[in-house]
This record gives C-alpha cells, structure tokens and sequence, in this order.
C-alpha cells in the first residue's frame, strides 16, 4: 500500500521534525513532576468505573487532533479545542455532525485539571491532558503505551465548520479514509492502524444503521443479532459494541473485519477486496505488529500541528478561555 515519499509527505515529516523539537517528554520535570502519576491515577479510576470511558478519551483526543482550520491558523491540531463549552456568544466544535451527542469524557477531565490546577496552576494545559489520558486509557484497556511528549498550549478558539469537515464519518469509502489522513500527513498504512483504535468502545445505531440494512458486505447473522437493538427507525442512541471485546484493546476488530462483522460502513471498508486487506489480515494475524504500529501511529497523531511557544495559552479551566 505505500509507495515512495510524495512532497506532501517530506514537507510533514518536515514539520513533524520541527514540532518535536518544540515538544519535550520532560517539559514538566520542574513545573509540575507529579502531573503524570496525576492524570494516569484519574484515567485508571475512571476507566475502572467505566471501561467504555477509555474508549471516550482516545476519541476525545483523536477529534481534538484531526481538525486543522487553515483560515484561522491559531485552531490547529492537538489544541483542545474540542472541549471550549458553547455561549451566547460563541459555538465551538462539541456540536458538530461527529460531536454532537456522541462526545464524552469531559467530565474526566475536568476533574484532572482541577486536580493539577491544586497542585500546579497554570502550568499544565489542557491539549497535554487529552495526549496523556488518551495514551492512559488505552494501556488501562491492556493495549500499548507510547512515550507522549509534552508542551502542547491550548486554543483560544474553535471551529464547528472545520469539524464538521476534518472529522471522517462513519459512511466514509476506503478511498475516502485515505485522503482525509493522506490531507494530515498520514499513509495508509497509518490510517489502518489508527482505525484500531475502534477495538474499543461503542458505536450509536444511527451510526451503522445503512449499513445494517443496506450493505451487502456483512455477515448475515451479525446484522440480524444487531437489527433488534437498531431498527430502521428510532434508537438512534442505542449502542453496539465496535468489536466482539470491547473492553480489551486487541486485534479482534481485524479478526472481525475478516469475517465481514466490521460495525461500521468504513470499518469494513479496511476489508473490502481494496488495497487494505493484506494490512488487515497482518493485523489480525500478528497483534504485536498492531501494537507497534498503533503507537507509533498515535504518537505521530498527538503531534499533529500543535500550538507551543507563546502560542495560544494555558487555560485554567478547560471549557473556556482564560
């Protein structure tokens, strides 16, 4: 699936090398050396409370970082954005198309910046919190961990339209998937790992309800074991698990694509007859391999065009500005 470098491709590595040199695994070390035994202390209770709330963090991050507004330069990628609270005078991104009654998690943290903001104040930002929770919640689920660095500043604004628009739905076409990570510097190969990330969690009928009764790709006692839970009307918010271990991040979401039991339309997408199925099928096969290359994936996404410097600011609250 991946060929030789385009200039889109050594232009981001470009950027990606400048970003990390901004990015610190220990900008923290003086101002705040606890903030990470804080913030996994606050994941590991939420997650154990709630196993789909791991799930909910890592989506958080993941729609922090995706929406890029290159007319308003100052929303950029891992911004925390995505949690600026309406007001009378402003709408952010919470009630975008991808957002709207789906988003969760911000009640965590919140509860872990209020904790840093007692121990530390003003000196973690919120962008950070979303990158370490996110990494957090995925190891409590027993998936991989990556080194997260740090130095994120968060958003003083956001962008519904750029969310409405950045965001992949869950109607998307392989070849869709592959331009709207290929527009954030990501290869193919990339996209597939990341869409990983959906070995946890669940999905809303609303979601995968075309698919259900439309798609001919799926397995046909698997529709209708899910049929009762989302009919072809009403229970939009009724809720099917993304793969057959939803609390356990692992490879069985490649397992089930292969056995065409893949939720979502673009899920099953990844194994379709397309030039992803010899990446799902390594997947499915070797988890170790998914492990590697999911880190390495999320890494690379939690530095997706980052504020840092004097750029933008540390809220002290998270749903709003300073």
């Amino acid at each position: 699936m991946e060929s030789g470098k385009t200039e889109k491709d050594k232009q981001a590595n470009q950027e990606m090398e400048t970003i990390l040199g901004q990015l610190s695994a220990n900008f923290y070390a003086r101002s705040c050396p606890n903030f990470r035994s804080i913030i996994t202390r606050a994941v590991n209770s939420a997650v154990s409370n709630e196993a789909r709330m791991g799930a909910s963090l890592l989506r958080l991050h993941f729609h922090d970082c995706f929406i890029i507004n290159m007319v308003f330069l100052n929303i950029q990628g891992c911004d925390a954005s995505v949690l600026l609270d309406d007001t009378a005078n402003f709408t952010g991104e919470q009630t975008a198309g991808p957002n709207r009654n789906s988003i969760r998690g911000l009640n965590v943290i919140d509860n872990i910046k209020t904790q840093l903001e007692s121990q530390c104040p003003g000196i973690v930002s919120c962008a950070d919190i979303l990158a370490a929770a996110a990494r957090d919640s995925v190891v409590a689920l027993r998936g991989p961990g990556w080194n997260v660095l740090f130095g994120r500043r968060d958003s003083t604004t956001a962008s519904l339209s750029a969310a409405n628009s950045n965001l992949p739905g869950p109607g998307s076409s392989l070849s869709a998937l592959i331009s709207s990570f290929s527009n954030k510097g990501f290869t193919a190969n990339e996209m597939v790992a990341l869409s990983g990330a959906h070995s946890i969690g669940q999905a809303r009928c609303i979601t995968f309800r075309n698919r259900l009764y439309n798609d001919n790709n799926i397995n046909a006692s698997f529709a209708s074991s899910l049929r009762p839970n989302c009919p072809t009307s009403g229970g939009d918010n009724n809720l099917s698990p993304l793969d057959s271990t939803p609390t356990n991040f692992d490879n069985r979401y490649y397992n089930d694509l292969m056995n065409q039991r893949g939720l979502l339309h673009s899920d099953q997408e990844l194994f379709n007859g397309g030039s992803a199925d010899a990446q799902v099928r390594t997947y499915g096969s070797n988890s170790a391999t998914f492990f590697r290359d999911f880190a390495s994936a999320m890494l690379k996404m939690s530095n997706l065009s980052p504020l840092t410097g004097t750029s933008g600011q540390v809220r002290t609250n998270c749903g709003r500005t300073n």
